[in-house]
This record gives C-alpha cells, sequence and structure tokens, in this order.
C-alpha cells in the first residue's frame, strides 16, 4: 500500500503518554511538515508554539479545567470536574497552533490542514498524538488573553485555535480505528 495513505489510515488519537522527550529533529520535522499545509491563497496564516515547559502545561490545564465547569456542555462540566485530567494529557511536547484574526475567512481550514500534516507526520515519525481543541478556552479568555498569549509567545493579532500534543506512548499502534460510517460517498459519473 502507498506509504502516506498507510500513515493516514494507521493514525489514532493517543491520550497517554511517557515522561521520554522527543528528539529535536523530529519536533523540527513535525513544525515543518506544518508549514507545507495549503491555505487559501498562500496567505500562511499560522504560527506554531512549541511547548515543552511542563509548569506552563500544567497551569494550561488546571486553568482550562476551571472555565470548562462553567460550560454549558455537560460533557465539558463533567471533564472540568475530572481530577485525573490533564488538558493536554502530560504529553512532553505539545504544539500550539494559532492564525491571523484578519485572515479568518478561511484560517479555520488553513489551520486544520497544517494541525493534520503535523499529526501524519507524527505518525510517520513514530511519535503518537493527539488533536486538541479545548484549549482555546485557556487562551482566548476575553479577561486574561493578553498575560496568557505573553506567556508562551503567542504573536500580536493572531488566535490560538489548537493544540498538538505529542509523546512516546505506551499505547502507540495498538488503537485499533473505529468503524467507518456507511453510505458516506457517491459517485457521479
Amino acid at each position: 500500500m502507498n506509504l502516506v495513505i498507510e500513515t493516514i489510515k494507521s493514525r489514532r488519537s493517543i491520550r497517554k503518554y511517557e515522561t521520554k522527550k522527543i528528539e529535536q529533529e523530529k519536533i523540527e520535522a513535525i513544525v515543518e511538515a506544518g508549514l507545507y499545509a495549503p491555505s487559501g491563497h498562500n496567505k500562511q496564516p499560522w504560527h506554531f508554539t512549541v511547548l515543552e515547559n511542563k509548569e506552563i502545561m500544567d497551569k494550561i490545564s488546571v486553568e482550562t479545567k476551571k472555565m470548562l465547569l462553567d460550560s454549558e456542555t455537560p460533557i465539558f462540566r463533567k471533564m472540568g470536574r475530572n481530577e485525573k485530567l490533564h488538558i493536554l494529557y502530560n504529553a512532553p511536547t505539545v504544539i500550539i497552533v494559532s492564525g491571523k484574526k484578519e485572515d479568518s475567512y478561511s484560517m479555520d481550514a488553513d489551520l486544520a490542514a497544517a494541525t493534520q500534516n503535523m499529526l501524519l507526520a507524527a505518525e510517520s515519525l513514530g511519535l503518537a498524538s493527539c488533536w486538541v481543541g479545548l484549549i482555546v478556552a485557556y487562551f482566548n479568555n476575553k479577561t486574561e488573553i493578553k498575560v496568557r498569549n505573553e506567556e508562551v509567545g503567542i504573536p500580536e493579532g493572531y488566535e490560538v485555535q489548537y493544540a498538538v500534543t505529542l509523546g512516546y506512548s505506551p499505547l502507540y499502534g495498538e488503537a485499533k480505528p473505529h468503524k467507518r460510517a456507511e453510505n458516506t460517498v457517491n459517485y457521479v459519473k
């Protein structure tokens, strides 16, 4: 089978990581894969922040869970109450994906494409990964957005959209694919 298709089909979201540090070359290759994502009008509206500071990651988790307690969504409130849950799954490396606010026309799609590229690159390098959207609760909090963005170096005019957790995992390669939904494709010839 084609290596790219094989990688796409084998990638899973993994939420348990070892403390082992990821090699710098692998992190750089993953970030580079994100930089090579397609973007509307080639605007490349992204900024990636590679976070390896456990203290900051723990703070993000604690504060995000506090915010989730007030959510209108029951599953989010439940996550906020879960003492064992770490929003970033105690990953040794997290890539925060931000986009230029003025490029909102295609920003979501562009950042999603970059995020997917990084997830696939991680898989191809033997690393476990997970796409985390809840990080926006922490970074886009209206009252403290400036402080939080400065804390990790999010550039002025950018808005955090996603995070990618990365690491080595004892679960890597064990997760089986979910059954694919049926009747989701038709051909018109």
